[in-house]
């Protein structure tokens, strides 16, 4: 089984992917191997990306592993949810102007404020804070355009957020899961289900959120422009996005 992150790793900041890393996941497939996208977006956000690599027969990762689908048709498989009041709550008292959004599995998000066009994929709905901490997500996104994803690491760590996961992307992003959810923990379930090991999975990611993922795999690669903190845990370190990395990483483990 081959688990890939989207962003980063499939595709660039402008959604693109070249015709050399379309040509190489379509090889994974023709070669029988399971392709797994294993990724932070939500399932509007997928959709568009299985088209782009004509996939069109298996199971997908989304939301940093908080909701899980098949395709096609569109089928969520499992979605996880957690209390996000006490979580939120402690981040808006130390950056009370941020974003916040809280997800709706397989619609979009329900937020406080309008994101920055492009973030968030689906519909949105505009609601206070009350509201959108009323009831268990899947998961948080939390967003504040004048802070650094410095600010959100050290942030994280100075307020602890117990009793859930969480990652920071590469700008001042911060999503909040249930606690013990990650890539790794769903793409777990979804090996099992495939009758496949760990043992037997080539992981390429190249984010914060890819750490566990890279951990559990039985070989995990970082593309070249991950930070350190990635490239640590990982097997191997491949090119960049910009230099097709992933289709070299898959070339090697075939």
């Amino acid at each position: 089984m081959v688990a890939l992150d989207i962003d980063g790793t499939l595709v660039d900041a402008s959604e693109r992917a070249s015709a050399g890393v379309i040509d190489a996941v379509r090889g994974v497939v023709d070669a029988g191997v399971h392709v797994v996208l294993a990724t932070g977006r939500s399932v509007n956000g997928i959709t568009r990306v299985l088209d782009v690599f004509d996939l069109d027969d298996g199971h997908c990762v989304a939301s940093n592993g908080a909701v899980t689908f098949t395709y096609h048709p569109v089928e969520i498989t499992s979605a996880t949810t957690f209390d996000p009041a006490p979580a939120v709550t402690m981040v808006l008292e130390a950056v009370p102007d941020a974003l916040v959004a809280v997800e709706v599995v397989g619609r979009g998000y329900r937020a406080n404020k309008k994101f920055p066009d492009g973030e968030i994929t689906g519909e949105m709905w505009i609601e206070q804070v009350d509201t959108l901490l009323a009831e268990p997500v899947t998961r948080v996104i939390i967003r504040d355009p004048a802070s650094s994803a410095e600010d959100f690491l050290a942030l994280a760590e100075q307020l602890g957020l117990h009793g859930i996961n969480y990652f920071v992307g590469y700008t001042a992003w911060l999503d909040l899961a249930p606690e013990g959810v990650s890539k790794a923990s769903a793409l777990s379930k979804v090996a099992a289900d495939l009758g496949v090991d760990a043992d037997d999975v080539l992981a390429i990611g190249d984010g914060r959120n890819d750490v566990e993922m890279l951990t559990w795999a039985g070989h995990g690669v970082a593309m070249g422009q991950a930070p350190d903190e990635v490239k640590a845990v990982a097997d191997a370190v491949t090119g960049r996005i910009d230099e097709d990395g992933v289709v070299k990483a898959l070339s090697d483990w075939l």
